[in-house]
């Protein structure tokens, strides 16, 4: 069974990781764990793109060698993924060896293929250090790249080698309008669709010889240019060119930013069309987080401080707040305040206090035990199935705000129910066999609830499970979450899942 395989952009080692880049990684965690939850085999992929001349530039500017600038940069980028729980299994690097064969193998396929896609030419404009990247007119205002707009636009001229993509123009808008090649949200897709029925312009995809790159096959004096290069680590993370890394190509998902969505919906597709190798099958694109009506941006000052935020409320908070409040498709703002507020709403005295309540109730008047034989159907049992059925159809739709807002549907039918039940008044009238349902159905809630909550708070998650008394950890457990059973087993009330700030 071939695994879902599925990447995010890799980042470049010229500063520190922010929120921006936190919530594509927590996304397509989520993404990686919910095809977990289902028993599917993934393949998840992230890394970072360390042969940009901006990365050179960062390291002289910290006065160190670029071998290890780039070396602190990965492990300062993939410890802080994995503080976030970001569930990866592998970590690719373009300046690794492995990286370099898939990017020159891919080269020489596309000479041997067609070798008229690959020609020596002259080119000049205007060139983005932030973007690594030509600019457009459409893509300057005021003088200014519309990605950075506090750097100045560099004039630059050289003879490089270019790439034909104008005559893969055709191919690429056929292979996204039949869905052959998915370009999501439908916003993007747009986009795109517009950008190709415009019309396609040859590239340049080499620079004179620099000091830090991939030498460009066949000349003596080119290096790769680095969105080339960079675009082909999906590939080389499977293991191209050897035999077998059709084992995990085509990828399924590529997550990116929509700022790059020129490079992987256009320029990725028509370079392994050129090279005959098959297509991802999708790309989303999502939008930015916001600070303050800006973009959050390091090179453009509106960073904020990942560190602070993770600090705030714990990681599981912050990425529950990413995907419940941002979303994955719109831009979103982010503020302490609404942080505060989603916190203390959603998970404080939301799921965190339901658990609680839940838990103490089951150690108070049934010893901790779930009873058993009582599990007769109750509405908050229908309402669980129902929404775990729009849960899944959301989370494969890629709607994470969507799921999420569903989640915590599910946790004010349970406060719901246990204000139209009252399970202190059953306890007090002597009904236990009434008090034994309504018990009974809260417990198979929370697992249920473990279950929805472990693509986004995976931490958080555990805990829960745990004090369900369930082995092991509900990774692969989505059956639970349609059928939940809890009957005989032993709870107890967890620690505190999300304190409340002091006062």
């Amino acid at each position: 069974m071939k695994s879902y395989y599925l990447t995010t952009a890799i980042d470049y080692s010229n500063g520190d990781p922010h929120l921006g880049h936190a919530l594509e990684k927590v996304g397509a965690d989520a993404i990686a764990r919910w095809h977990r939850l289902r028993g599917e085999p993934v393949h998840f992929v992230m890394g970072m793109d360390e042969n940009a001349q901006k990365v050179i530039l960062a390291a002289d500017a910290a006065g160190r060698p670029p071998a290890a600038w780039l070396d602190a940069m990965s492990e300062r980028f993939d410890s802080t993924w994995k503080r976030l729980e970001c569930s990866h299994d592998d970590w690719m690097r373009t300046t690794e060896p492995r990286h370099a064969r898939g990017v020159k193998a891919l080269i020489e396929q596309i000479q041997a293929r067609n070798p008229d896609d690959l020609f020596v030419g002259e080119y000049e404009g205007r060139y983005c250090v932030g973007c690594e990247e030509f600019k457009s007119e459409s893509q300057i205002v005021n003088g200014r790249c519309i990605e950075h707009p506090s750097r100045e636009l560099v004039p630059t001229k050289e003879r490089n080698t270019f790439f034909r993509l104008s005559r893969w123009r055709d191919p690429v808008l056929a292979a996204i309008r039949s869905g052959a090649f998915r370009v999501e949200p439908a916003i993007r897709r747009n986009e795109m669709l517009r950008v190709l029925e415009d019309g396609l312009q040859d590239i340049s995809i080499s620079r004179g010889r620099l000091a830090w790159g991939i030498p460009f096959p066949g000349t003596a004096d080119e290096t790769v240019y680095v969105w080339f290069d960079a675009l082909i680590n999906y590939l080389s993370a499977t293991g191209y060119p050897d035999a077998g890394y059709e084992k995990l190509w085509p990828a399924d998902l590529h997550v990116i930013g929509k700022g790059i969505t020129r490079f992987h919906c256009i320029i990725w597709p028509a370079m392994l069309m050129a090279a005959g190798v098959p297509l991802p099958a999708m790309v989303w694109a999502h939008g930015y987080v916001q600070w303050g009506g800006a973009k959050v941006s390091k090179s453009e000052g509106t960073s904020v401080s990942l560190d602070e935020a993770i600090e705030r409320h714990g990681p599981d908070a912050l990425r529950w707040f990413l995907l419940r409040e941002v979303g994955f498709e719109n831009d979103g703002d982010f503020s302490f305040e609404r942080f505060d507020a989603r916190y203390e709403g959603d998970l404080a005295n939301g799921l965190g206090n339901l658990a609680a309540r839940v838990t103490a109730m089951l150690e108070k008047y049934r010893g901790g035990i779930v009873p058993v034989g009582a599990h007769v159907p109750e509405p908050l049992d229908t309402a669980g199935t129902e929404l775990a059925a729009e849960y899944a159809s959301a989370m494969a739709a890629i709607d994470l705000k969507g799921a999420a807002e569903i989640l915590s549907r599910l946790v004010s039918e349970a406060n719901g129910y246990i204000v139209a039940n009252a399970p202190w008044t059953l306890a007090k009238a002597g009904d236990d066999a009434r008090l034994d349902v309504v018990l009974a159905s809260l417990a198979r809630c929370l697992l249920r609830l473990s279950v929805l909550a472990s693509p986004f708070m995976p931490a958080k998650a555990q805990v829960l499970w745990t004090a369900l008394g369930q082995p092991g950890s509900p990774e692969k457990e989505w059956r639970l979450a349609l059928q939940p059973d809890l009957a005989g087993a032993r709870v107890a009330k967890p620690d505190n899942l999300f304190p409340k700030p002091a006062a």
